[in-house]
């Protein structure tokens, strides 16, 4: 393409916007106002990455916070493939069948190190058909990052760093999260049957939203619903009233 032909695309496409106004951003919501109200465009940006973290053993294990990942990515699952990274093959297909995402949707790649899962990330990530891709990884600098974003920005995908050490050991310290849309904080939380129902509930786990470009942090307890194909909210974290003293205590 030629100087003056960029010249006019470019005069183009700035003219739309002035006529126009800026175009909205894509977002994906939860369907719930106490979590979509924090977020930019009242949902999870799309055509971003997202940092998600464990606690304690999840950094090596991320069990909790894959799964949080997995329901999270699972309506984008609709829209197109759903590339997942990483360095250790022990995703369990059939455990995120359980929690509702639809494994015919998933493609698994196994890398040898950081720096390939966060390169086949980005490759996902630009590439036709995929809504969304998943990496576990220790972190991405600021180059990484700004790279993930401008792949994201190429057809809309979101993207996802699930923070893992996945053999254990002293890890780099990378800046991660610098970039990123938002940044979760996911820890597991117990279940609660259905009324009348013996055995386990839906899975839950406690959400922390550390970090938001364009909104504001928040905590709540979340769970995956069978009828529903997204996450709702249960509880909020920030506003709870202390539990009443027991009655051992006030007999003392």
């Amino acid at each position: 393409m030629s100087s003056q032909a960029r010249l006019l695309a470019a005069r183009a496409q700035v003219n739309a916007t002035l006529a126009g106004g800026a175009p909205a951003r894509s977002a994906l919501p939860f369907g719930d106002a106490r979590i979509d109200d924090v977020l930019p465009g009242g949902g999870l940006p799309l055509g971003r990455w997202h940092e998600v973290v464990g606690d304690g053993l999840e950094i090596e294990t991320a069990a909790a916070s894959g799964a949080f990942v997995a329901a999270l990515a699972a309506p984008l699952a609709a829209r197109g493939a759903v590339v997942w990274v990483m360095r250790r093959d022990d995703l369990h297909a059939p455990g995120l069948a359980g929690i509702g995402f639809p494994a015919q949707a998933l493609i698994q790649v196994c890398v040898r190190d950081e720096a390939e899962a966060l390169g086949v990330l980005e490759d996902a990530l630009g590439s036709v058909g995929v809504a969304a891709a998943i990496a576990e990884t220790e972190g991405a600098d600021l180059v990484a990052g700004r790279r993930l974003q401008l792949a994201c920005e190429r057809h809309g995908a979101a993207g996802f760093i699930l923070r893992r050490r996945p053999f254990g050991g002293q890890g780099r310290n990378a800046a991660s999260g610098s970039a990123a849309a938002t940044r979760w904080k996911i820890a597991p939380a117990p279940s609660e049957p259905a009324a009348g129902e013996p055995g386990l509930g839906a899975p839950r786990w406690r959400v922390e939203l550390e970090r938001c470009r364009g909104g504001r942090p928040g905590a709540w307890i979340m769970e995956k619903a069978d009828e529903e194909d997204r996450l709702r909210v249960v509880a909020l974290l920030g506003d709870r009233q202390l539990e009443a003293t027991p009655s051992w205590r006030l007999a003392g």
